[in-house]
């Protein structure tokens, strides 16, 4: 037997595979295929303030080894899920949290102060990737002091795990997740998607509604893995990495790189069942390595 145990500070998980927001609805919809108390964890789909229609379509566009996405958002707003959907998810045996996303610092807190009084939910995931309208539109999490602002104002409403998604849009991450390490995040999820575009070249239209949108898939992984380990030597505070993991191999690598645990998300497009596959590759390996707890993979990186 091996110990698949993880620890992001106060947050246990059994172990380290969670599913990344948006990419895996509330659940619900896994729940034919998967048992869902076999993760570590589970991050619900972008929760905001207020109602959001998302952008138009087309919103979704395939690309070499990846896929974008320009869904802005979608979502119901934070009553209607702590209303009509926290009661159908609340006894999950994982960890459920919720991705908490809005354009002004003020909606942030707004929402996470409704989070913070449910039970069940041990923590949130801050994602700071979202526009900054009094800024004109820039993200939150593309410079120190914007970051910093938010995850300080949450932080001072809300109580129990904060996560903090960082933008890999930035010239250097490692500032970013410093910043935010400062202002009481305990934990950095790592990376959202990279800014992309396609283009059809016999209509000479582009394939989003947005013209830009976010790019995810393996074809993000090496960025992914560069920034996991950039950060893990720049911070104290938990990683948990994300960015084009399709197995327990990619699921490995984002471990050996700094990584206390991971998100799955392109991958459940194509695979729902991949989740608990890789909860089960990750044992296989540490087995044939002979490796007794997972947490002795973190950051074990040989860079001889």
């Amino acid at each position: 037997m091996v110990n698949l145990e993880v620890k992001l500070k106060d947050l246990v998980l059994k172990n380290p595979v969670m599913t990344a927001s948006g990419t895996f609805g509330f659940g619900e919809e896994f729940a034919d295929f998967i048992d869902l108390s076999q993760l570590g964890g589970i991050l619900v789909k972008g929760t905001t303030r207020y109602h959001r229609e998302g952008n138009p379509y087309p919103r979704m566009a395939e690309t070499p080894s990846g896929m974008l996405n320009a869904v802005g958002l979608q979502n119901k707003g934070v009553e209607n899920f702590c209303n009509d959907i926290y009661p159908r998810i609340k006894d999950y045996k994982t960890n459920v949290m919720v991705n908490v996303s809005g354009s002004l610092v003020e909606d942030c807190v707004e929402t996470a102060t409704m989070i913070n009084e449910l039970d069940h939910i041990p923590g949130i995931e801050l994602n700071i990737s979202c526009p900054n309208v009094k800024e004109g539109g820039m993200a939150f999490g593309t410079s120190c002091a914007s970051a910093e602002e938010v995850v300080r104002e949450v932080r001072k409403v809300y109580k129990k795990h904060l996560m903090v998604k960082l933008s890999p849009n930035v010239t250097d991450i490692t500032s970013i997740a410093k910043a935010v390490e400062g202002q009481g995040a305990d934990s950095v999820s790592l990376i959202n998607t990279l800014l992309g575009m396609a283009i059809d070249a016999e209509t000479r239209k582009p394939l989003l509604s947005t013209v830009t949108g976010g790019l995810s898939g393996p074809a993000v992984k090496p960025v992914a893995l560069r920034m996991v380990w950039q950060v893990f030597n720049a911070v104290n505070i938990p990683i948990v990495g994300l960015g084009g993991i399709m197995n327990a191999k990619d699921a490995i690598e984002f471990i050996l790189a700094g990584s206390s645990a991971i998100q799955i998300g392109t991958a459940n497009f194509i695979d729902p069942c991949v989740t608990e596959k890789v909860v089960k590759g990750i044992e296989e390996y540490m087995i044939r390595h002979q490796v007794d707890n997972v947490t002795d993979l973190i950051g074990a990186l040989n860079q001889q």
